[in-house]
């Protein structure tokens, strides 16, 4: 399922919430309270407020300044923020404990430069710490603002930040917290007041016409200015702030003249409602109200406790197999025994929502094939599955060989012992324990004698869903969204094969409103509004096979009508060691443009496009992919991707693309670049799912670094299922 953007989510969870905040600290403990009797009260201690409030343009900061505040590692925060005629929606991840990035939308009335009566611009910051604060030293941070767009809200500074308690200051036992943040400002933040220069003058607008370029020989250049500013925060909820601000607003004072800038100093109170949500009103540069609204969550925090059911327990063997003659193995003699096993085996894993595909028994040891249809974590599906089979088989069974398997291909093989699962279930160090002592090695090819579950072939199955298309930063009409119902089968006539397709309704919407292309290249991307001028289509419909070919190597072809724009034939090699953290894959497409009524008929367009890719899993969830090759335009170049996963499936990454196709013949934006999230489904609900809602924003939608989407793609699916996966989230193996 795609949605548009995730705001019904975000603004569920701005709700007040029953969890702790974020920021780990001790509760207000009132004066007079949990004293020792005929002792003086101590001092009030103040439960620190969620993380640091941001200012207008989505960074920790004072109101329209910046602090050196970071945000928790991980942090993930949507703002909104108004006045004097300048709207900005601002998207800020903190990427590392000391790196964040933010990508802002701005809209400025009247700025009538390029024919439209507001004007709408978007930006790319970052921010990195250069230092902690210390017990006498502040925390300083370096950012630059607008560093990759046109330049209007260009800007790079180094600021300090220092918090103090108020019973440091020598107020008694008042509670509450001071921060008290100054820096030096160039560009936008050194437009006012300036103190001093470096390098003469610099244009308010760098990026020329197309934007989407790295000014770098105009960052620190130019007139500088201090500027600086206080947060006191009296309680848990409220927060009064005042600054001192060096941006001149030049662009909205003097060419689109949307308010008077009549003082550098700000003022402002913000509420905190909720752990995730934070409200603020302020009186800006003497003359301007302004408002902000503030979501932050973080991926380690979700808004809803998990609920899954307990797992079986494992119960010793000795104290149910009763005498050593109930350890032997006779049983395997019997044909119908086995049978038995099985059919008991696949009822314990389907009450767990795994789904049993083949086994494999010996007298001491069983290979046991299963779909993982529930669990987003792999760990925690071998973990039910393990549990099943003790549950299940006989006593003599020792060593379980468990096999994840994925359209009929076996991804891994995860060999326990039975014995140290029935030992270590309630060991304080049972995760740690467990994987050191078992085995991942890659899946062999499927035993001779394995016994198949009689219910999986052939399959058929059919969905249907809501779906929402979106189409952004139109200067017209920024947000336009298409919404309606997929229709969706699959038929599964063998292990690997499947032939699936959906239609698609739509039901309401207005990106057929959209602005028509006015690319130099082939309209491979940009003629999302002709597509969408028909309301029940064919999205998709295809026959796939996958496969292994050979030890460590998966395999994929495709055929049929792949997307809405795009179908054809594709083949797909990867080469993945389950114990290695890096991969490498080729792909190939012979691809012919759809019409637009999207149904059977093609366009004069066609093209051969392919890559080669070469993946990394990082550490600490971070996952980088190069691709290289030929795009659907044409053009040839390479593709990087650094994404970060967390243990609970949630995911926010960053992508650009360079190819041989300049930047004026790109358009605006010079080169496509983006950023990507997915929020599981379970993250949000607190119910396992192997779902999640995705969202890929383009600053601008051009038709340069293209390609194709095609289903079943091998990567994100067969490494989940290999050791670093599995060792990641070790400790879900007993959930």
């Amino acid at each position: 399922m795609r949605l548009a953007a995730p705001a019904a989510a975000l603004w569920l969870m701005a709700l007040p919430a029953s969890a702790q905040h974020w920021a780990a600290g001790p509760e207000i403990t009132r004066a007079g309270h949990d004293a020792a009797p005929g002792t003086e009260a101590a001092a009030p201690r103040l439960k620190p407020l969620p993380p640091p409030s941001l200012n207008f343009y989505g960074s920790p900061g004072i109101i329209d300044t910046p602090s050196a505040d970071m945000l928790p590692d991980g942090q993930y925060a949507v703002t909104y923020s108004w006045f004097g005629g300048t709207s900005r929606y601002n998207i800020t991840f903190q990427a590392l404990p000391w790196l964040s990035a933010s990508f802002r939308y701005n809209g400025i009335q009247d700025l009538n430069l390029f024919g439209f009566d507001t004007y709408y611009d978007r930006g790319f910051d970052v921010r990195a710490r250069l230092w902690r604060e210390r017990r006498w030293l502040p925390e300083v941070t370096m950012g630059l603002q607008d560093f990759a767009g046109t330049g209007v809200y260009a800007a790079e500074y180094f600021v300090a930040t220092k918090r103090f308690e108020a019973a440091a200051l020598g107020w008694g036992r008042a509670p509450g917290r001071l921060k008290v943040s100054a820096g030096l400002g160039w560009g936008r933040l050194g437009s006012q007041g300036a103190i001093g220069n470096i390098g003469g003058n610099r244009p308010t607008f760098v990026g020329g016409s197309t934007g989407g370029e790295l000014s770098t020989d105009q960052w620190f250049r130019g007139d500088f200015a201090p500027f600086g500013g206080f947060e006191w925060q009296p309680d848990e909820r409220w927060s009064l702030k005042a600054e001192y601000s060096t941006d001149a607003y030049v662009t909205e004072t003097q060419i689109s003249d949307v308010f008077d800038r009549k003082s550098s100093i700000n003022y402002g109170v913000e509420y905190q409602y909720s752990d995730r949500l934070r409200l603020g009103a302020y009186y800006l540069y003497g003359s301007e109200i302004g408002i902000t609204a503030q979501i932050q969550l973080n991926p380690n925090n979700p808004p809803t406790p998990m609920a899954v059911p307990a797992p079986h327990p494992v119960q010793p063997r000795v104290q149910w197999a009763g005498p050593a003659d109930s350890w032997k193995q006779e049983w395997m003699a019997s044909t119908s025994q086995k049978q038995k096993f099985r059919d008991l085996a696949a009822e314990t894993l389907k009450a767990d929502g795994l789904v049993l595909e083949a086994i494999t028994l010996t007298g001491t040891t069983v290979e046991l094939r299963y779909r993982n249809n529930r669990y987003r974590s792999a760990a925690q599906a071998a973990g039910r599955a393990a549990r099943a089979l003790a549950q299940s088989l006989p006593a003599s069974v020792e060593t379980f060989r468990l096999v994840p398997v994925r359209r009929g291909i076996g991804l891994s093989t995860i060999e326990i012992r039975r014995s140290d699962l029935e030992a270590l279930e309630f060991d304080a160090d049972a995760s740690d324990a467990l994987f050191a002592a078992a085995g991942v090695r890659a899946a062999g090819p499927l035993p001779e004698d394995a016994i198949f579950s009689g219910e999986l072939y052939p399959a058929f199955a059919t969905s249907i869903s809501p779906y929402t298309q979106p189409a952004y930063f139109d200067p017209e009409k920024p947000f336009r969204l298409d919404a309606g119902l997929d229709f969706a089968a699959s038929y599964e006539p063998a292990p690997g094969w499947r032939i699936a397709g959906t239609i698609r309704q739509r039901l309401a919407g207005n990106v057929k409103n959209g602005r028509a292309s006015n690319s130099v290249l082939p309209h491979v991307r940009t003629d999302q509004n002709e597509y969408a001028q028909f309301g029940t289509t064919l999205e998709n419909l295809y026959v796939s096979r996958l496969w292994k070919p050979g030890r460590n190597l998966y395999a994929r072809a495709t055929a049929g009508l792949f997307e809405s724009m795009y179908g054809g034939v594709s083949g797909e090699m990867l080469w993945k060691p389950v114990n290695s953290r890096i991969s490498f894959g080729l792909e190939a497409n012979y691809v012919v443009q759809r019409d637009f009524d999207q149904r059977f008929s093609f366009r004069d367009y066609r093209t051969f496009t392919g890559h080669a890719s070469a993946y990394a899993e990082l550490g600490k969830g971070y996952l980088m992919q190069v691709d290289a090759g030929r795009y659907l335009a044409g053009d040839y170049g390479g593709t990087f991707s650094l994404n970060r996963e967390f243990d609970n499936g949630f995911l926010v990454g960053a992508f650009f693309t360079l190819t041989n196709v300049s930047a004026e013949d790109f358009g605006e934006g010079s080169f496509d670049k983006g950023f990507r999230f997915r929020i599981p489904v379970d993250w949000l609900l607190g119910k396992p799912s192997r779902s999640g809602f995705g969202l890929t924003i383009r600053p601008t939608q051009r038709d340069g670094g293209q390609r194709v989407a095609v289903p079943d793609r091998l990567y994100g699916s067969v490494r989940a299922a290999h050791r670093k996966n599995l060792e990641d989230q070790r400790a879900r193996f007993w959930e």
